[in-house]
Protein backbone atom coordinates (compact mmCIF):
# COMPACT_ATOMS: atom_id res chain seq x y z
CA UNK A 1 0.00 0.00 0.00
CA UNK A 2 2.57 2.48 0.75
CA UNK A 3 4.35 1.45 -2.75
CA UNK A 4 1.35 2.34 -4.22
CA UNK A 5 0.88 5.61 -2.92
CA UNK A 6 4.17 6.31 -3.20
CA UNK A 7 3.68 5.82 -7.06
CA UNK A 8 0.69 7.72 -7.21
CA UNK A 9 2.40 11.07 -5.52
CA UNK A 10 5.37 10.63 -7.98
CA UNK A 11 2.84 10.60 -10.92
CA UNK A 12 0.49 13.40 -9.52
CA UNK A 13 3.77 15.25 -8.67
CA UNK A 14 5.57 14.76 -11.94
CA UNK A 15 2.13 15.10 -14.44
CA UNK A 16 1.69 18.33 -13.22
CA UNK A 17 4.63 19.94 -13.92
CA UNK A 18 4.83 21.80 -16.83
CA UNK A 19 8.22 21.59 -18.91
CA UNK A 20 9.69 24.68 -20.25
CA UNK A 21 11.09 24.28 -23.25
CA UNK A 22 13.81 26.84 -25.24
CA UNK A 23 10.95 26.98 -28.39
CA UNK A 24 8.55 28.24 -25.68
CA UNK A 25 10.81 30.85 -24.96
CA UNK A 26 9.95 32.80 -28.08
CA UNK A 27 6.13 33.15 -26.67
CA UNK A 28 7.60 35.95 -23.75
CA UNK A 29 7.67 38.50 -26.58
CA UNK A 30 5.41 40.92 -26.37
CA UNK A 31 3.02 42.98 -23.28
CA UNK A 32 1.87 41.29 -20.27
CA UNK A 33 -0.06 41.89 -17.23
CA UNK A 34 0.34 40.96 -13.95
CA UNK A 35 -2.82 38.88 -12.98
CA UNK A 36 -1.82 36.99 -9.62
CA UNK A 37 0.80 36.72 -6.75
CA UNK A 38 1.18 33.67 -4.96
CA UNK A 39 2.78 33.67 -1.93
CA UNK A 40 4.87 31.01 -0.08
CA UNK A 41 2.16 30.00 2.32
CA UNK A 42 -0.24 29.35 -0.58
CA UNK A 43 -2.28 32.81 -0.36
CA UNK A 44 -3.25 34.05 -3.34
CA UNK A 45 -3.37 38.22 -4.23
CA UNK A 46 -5.48 38.71 -7.04
CA UNK A 47 -4.57 42.18 -9.76
CA UNK A 48 -7.64 42.87 -11.71
CA UNK A 49 -7.09 46.81 -12.75
CA UNK A 50 -3.19 47.35 -13.69
CA UNK A 51 -2.28 50.96 -14.10
CA UNK A 52 1.21 49.60 -15.52
CA UNK A 53 2.04 46.64 -18.14
CA UNK A 54 5.41 44.66 -18.21
CA UNK A 55 6.77 44.59 -21.84
CA UNK A 56 9.41 41.85 -22.41
CA UNK A 57 11.75 41.89 -25.91
CA UNK A 58 13.67 38.46 -26.03
CA UNK A 59 15.88 37.67 -28.96
CA UNK A 60 18.19 34.29 -28.15
CA UNK A 61 18.44 34.30 -25.01
CA UNK A 62 19.06 37.85 -23.55
CA UNK A 63 16.55 41.11 -23.76
CA UNK A 64 14.92 43.97 -21.86
CA UNK A 65 11.89 44.09 -19.91
CA UNK A 66 10.23 47.44 -19.45
CA UNK A 67 7.21 48.82 -17.73
CA UNK A 68 4.52 50.92 -19.77
CA UNK A 69 1.69 52.41 -19.20
CA UNK A 70 -1.25 51.73 -21.80
CA UNK A 71 -3.46 54.40 -23.14
CA UNK A 72 -7.03 54.43 -24.40
CA UNK A 73 -6.06 55.16 -27.66
CA UNK A 74 -4.00 51.61 -27.91
CA UNK A 75 -0.77 53.40 -27.75
CA UNK A 76 1.38 53.23 -24.38
CA UNK A 77 3.35 55.62 -22.47
CA UNK A 78 7.14 54.30 -21.26
CA UNK A 79 10.29 55.77 -20.00
CA UNK A 80 13.90 54.49 -21.22
CA UNK A 81 14.33 53.07 -18.39
CA UNK A 82 14.84 48.89 -19.06
CA UNK A 83 15.65 45.82 -17.41
CA UNK A 84 18.20 43.76 -19.22
CA UNK A 85 18.03 39.97 -18.58
CA UNK A 86 19.93 36.72 -19.91
CA UNK A 87 18.38 34.05 -20.05
CA UNK A 88 19.93 30.67 -18.65
CA UNK A 89 19.62 26.84 -18.30
CA UNK A 90 20.15 25.73 -14.72
CA UNK A 91 19.63 21.79 -14.92
CA UNK A 92 16.98 22.13 -16.97
CA UNK A 93 14.91 24.57 -16.13
CA UNK A 94 14.98 28.56 -17.55
CA UNK A 95 15.75 31.61 -15.57
CA UNK A 96 15.85 35.30 -15.83
CA UNK A 97 19.11 36.67 -14.84
CA UNK A 98 18.96 40.30 -13.94
CA UNK A 99 21.93 42.50 -12.66
CA UNK A 100 22.08 46.38 -12.35
CA UNK A 101 23.87 48.55 -10.57
CA UNK A 102 22.32 48.04 -7.40
CA UNK A 103 21.23 45.00 -7.35
CA UNK A 104 21.37 41.33 -8.84
CA UNK A 105 18.09 38.61 -8.90
CA UNK A 106 16.79 35.65 -10.69
CA UNK A 107 13.55 33.84 -11.39
CA UNK A 108 12.56 31.09 -12.59
CA UNK A 109 11.14 30.38 -15.49
CA UNK A 110 7.30 27.94 -14.09
CA UNK A 111 5.40 28.03 -17.34
CA UNK A 112 4.79 29.53 -20.92
CA UNK A 113 2.23 29.45 -23.33
CA UNK A 114 1.08 32.09 -26.08
CA UNK A 115 -1.06 33.73 -23.40
CA UNK A 116 0.18 32.97 -20.08
CA UNK A 117 4.02 32.73 -17.95
CA UNK A 118 4.74 32.49 -14.81
CA UNK A 119 7.78 32.94 -12.44
CA UNK A 120 8.74 32.35 -8.67
CA UNK A 121 12.05 34.43 -7.57
CA UNK A 122 14.34 33.98 -4.93
CA UNK A 123 11.67 35.03 -2.18
CA UNK A 124 9.05 31.83 -3.00
CA UNK A 125 6.80 34.71 -4.79
CA UNK A 126 5.29 33.16 -8.00
CA UNK A 127 4.35 35.71 -10.32
CA UNK A 128 1.63 34.93 -12.93
CA UNK A 129 1.28 36.82 -16.17
CA UNK A 130 -1.88 37.41 -18.33
CA UNK A 131 -1.20 38.57 -22.36
CA UNK A 132 -2.21 42.15 -22.01
CA UNK A 133 -5.35 42.79 -24.44
CA UNK A 134 -5.35 46.44 -25.00
CA UNK A 135 -8.62 48.77 -24.57
CA UNK A 136 -9.16 50.49 -27.78
CA UNK A 137 -11.56 53.13 -27.61
CA UNK A 138 -12.42 55.27 -30.36
CA UNK A 139 -14.62 58.15 -31.38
Amino acid sequence: MKNFLCLLSCIIFFGCTTNVSSEDLKNLNGYWEIEQVTFPNGETKEFTINPTVDYIELEGLKGFRKKVQPKFDGSFTTSNDAEPFTIKSNNGVFEFHYKNKMSEWKEEIKSISTDNFSVTNQDTLTYSYKRFQPINVTE
